[in-house]
């Protein structure tokens, strides 16, 4: 049985915000500085350079102090047109929010309705630019959060590099936890965002654009003005940003990077990978399925029985445990919970977390089959992924 004693703050364990390792926290809380001070333009010249590898791009990246959406709109304003037919993947509440971004900038917006927790198929892109060859935008998740489900980005893009239509990826929830490298996979805007496997507190929107999609962001009408990546083009050329920089999560992103360069990216994908596969090999013993057929690995969404009002089993694992999951939206509110593996996650972290789930379920509804043996199973099963002996 796990250690269940009082603790001063929640196992945060969600797709996002995720847990800050210490020295990042150590970074946030150090005196203010301007960010117009040659101290302050190096770090973030570095900084700027080294996003480039994790995007692993050519092409310069850009960061709005903004969430994640925010990103979303910059990729999307900076290349469209009003009135420009637009191909939206809607396989989940982020790809709702994309497609209605597009719609509110005047675009002519065709939603390639997907099963929740399914993941879209090249060969539905290829059907969809046949049908509308006037598509000047695919617009996708890499990562649908809302379900976990994992999208296939570089079959996409190879539909996507044989037509007019620019390939928008949000990766807000891959970026940095998988292999995602832009300029092999011909993606022509990417997204990230700054409290998902960068580690951060969420203020920090990441956005590049291929060669290919540069063409497009000098003719686009469609309005800009904090967004206008062609204006931030010219900041960063002088080592500033557009508009006043988020100096603290910059000076934090600075160490993420220096650790992301030591560790190297496959390392840091390795270890997100790791903690998905422990999950789903506990989940198997507690008698849960995975919601997604093609899950992503930053995250788990696990499917509930009807018995279990997943409303109940968060407030439960909260409540008693201290551990914070995430449960479903809209449609799938009460379904499902999400967990999350990025982040400064310990193996003792994830442990935590499948004990409090597992007698959480004991807790809320009838599972006769689910014991005490059944959960030392799960964690039985979750440390041996752990410890690389499955």
């Amino acid at each position: 049985m796990m250690d269940r004693s009082p603790k001063s703050a929640y196992t945060l364990m969600t797709p996002g915000p995720v847990p800050v390792p210490p020295d990042v926290l150590n970074t946030l809380a150090e005196p203010m500085e301007h960010h117009r001070t040659p101290e302050f333009r190096a770090v973030f010249q570095r900084v700027m350079a080294r996003l480039k590898d994790v995007f692993a791009t050519g092409q310069n990246v850009f960061m709005h102090t903004s969430t994640g959406s925010g990103g979303m709109e910059s990729a999307l304003v900076n290349v469209l047109s009003p009135g420009d037919e637009v191909l939206a993947v809607v396989s989940g509440k982020f790809g709702e929010r994309w497609a209605e971004m597009a719609e509110a900038y005047g675009a002519r917006v065709h939603r390639l309705e997907i099963e929740w927790g399914h993941s879209v198929r090249p060969e539905q892109i290829e059907r969809g630019l046949r049908e509308r060859p006037g598509t000047r935008i695919v617009l996708t998740q890499a990562c649908e959060t809302s379900t976990g489900a994992l999208h296939p980005i570089r079959e996409i893009a190879a539909v996507t590099r044989s037509s007019e239509a620019l390939l928008l990826v949000d990766g807000i929830t891959a970026l940095g936890a998988m292999p995602l490298p832009m300029d092999e996979w011909g993606v022509d805007a990417l997204v990230g965002g700054s409290q998902k496997a960068f580690m951060l507190p969420t203020g920090l929107a990441f956005v590049a654009f291929s060669a290919r999609a540069w063409e497009r962001v000098e003719r686009a009408r469609c309005p800009r003005f904090y967004f206008d990546i062609r204006a931030e083009r010219d900041a960063n050329s002088n080592g500033e940003t557009l508009f006043s920089s988020n100096v603290p999560l910059i000076k934090a992103l600075d160490v993420v990077l220096e650790r992301f360069a030591r560790q190297g990216m496959d390392a840091v994908h390795a270890r997100i990978a790791r903690l998905a596969l422990a999950t789903r090999a506990a989940a198997r013993e507690l008698g849960l399925r995975g919601f997604a057929p093609q899950p992503s690995p930053s995250l788990s969404a696990l499917a509930l029985p009807s018995s279990v009002d997943g409303q109940a089993l968060r407030s439960e694992m909260e409540k008693t445990y201290r551990v914070t999951v995430m449960g479903g939206q809209d449609r799938l509110k009460g379904k499902i919970v999400r967990i999350g593996h990025m982040g400064d996650i310990r193996d003792e972290d994830e442990l935590t977390m499948i004990d409090a789930l597992g007698r959480a379920l004991m807790a809320c509804g009838p599972a006769p089959s689910l014991d005490e043996h059944r959960l030392g199973a799960a964690l039985d099963a979750a440390s041996a992924v752990l410890a690389g002996r499955a």
